[in-house]
């Protein structure tokens, strides 16, 4: 009959299976672990709310500021001030003929008028919108006029298919390839009450951004960094204890 010393004799666990004991305190380890990088996560998360929060109060408020004279910022040869995003005056004529719909994603659409300023350059000027392209709409101004409103840069390519003699977006290259004067680098979009004095419907004003608290995603980013080093670690603990539990019972063992 084998003795207790003998290496036939009765084994109540293998190397490699751990105590309950120590199963008990890897849930736990893992528990706590995931409980603390999903609190790491979910701040992180947070935080970038915060961020993109302020980069949109930022371009709310950039757009509030007194109005600035548009061609003292844009120079002749188009090299733009620090004017993207803000309200802007300049005087000129319509050109009745060039008058273009922009159809927007959303549905919206969008009348993009050529007002030709002083210079003899060409600025886009987004009237208003109307509700449908079969619709009638208003003619520009007659005269000189002085518009007012927020300049924007080139609107993103957009490669929907659109009716011939239409854009999809206000992007400056496909407008070129319309109007045969030199244009501004921006377009202008009218204020609601201009818009409703000439009959159309305001259109929305896609704000830039770029100006948020950078302070607030690297605080983002630092936080999903400390819940992947928390899950590494967990991870970690985790094995460390069931290698720990593996050589304590084999130890049991070899003692009996």
């Amino acid at each position: 009959m084998a003795g207790p010393d003998s290496p036939t004799g009765p084994s109540r666990h293998s190397p490699e299976s751990p105590a309950p004991g120590t199963r008990l305190r890897q849930w736990l380890v893992a528990v706590l672990g995931a409980a603390v990088c999903l609190t790491m996560l979910v701040l992180g998360l947070w935080q970038m709310r915060v961020f993109e929060g302020k980069e949109n109060e930022n371009a709310a408020l950039r757009a509030q500021q007194a109005a600035v004279p548009l061609l003292e910022n844009v120079a002749a040869d188009g090299t733009v001030g620090d004017v993207y995003g803000r309200t802007v005056t300049v005087t000129g004529t319509y050109l009745p003929a060039e008058q273009v719909l922009v159809l927007d994603a959303d549905g919206a659409v969008r009348v993009l008028s050529a007002l030709q300023v002083e210079d003899g350059r060409v600025l886009a000027v987004v009237r208003g919108t109307v509700p449908a392209v079969s619709l009638t709409i208003p003619p520009p101004p007659a005269g000189t006029v002085a518009v007012a409103g927020v300049f924007l840069p080139s609107d993103a390519a957009d490669q929907r298919a659109v009716p011939a003699g239409t854009l999809a977006s206000v992007r400056l290259g496909a407008l070129a390839q319309v109007w045969p004067q030199q244009l501004l680098p921006g377009y202008v979009t009218l204020s609601a009450a201009d818009s409703r004095a000439q009959g159309l419907a305001p259109a929305t004003v896609a704000l830039p951004t770029g100006e948020g608290s950078l302070q607030n995603i690297g605080y983002a980013l630092q936080w999903w960094v400390f819940a992947a080093f928390g899950a590494f670690m967990t991870v970690r603990f985790v094995r460390a204890l069931g290698r720990r539990g593996s050589l304590g019972t084999l130890a049991e063992e070899e003692d009996e």
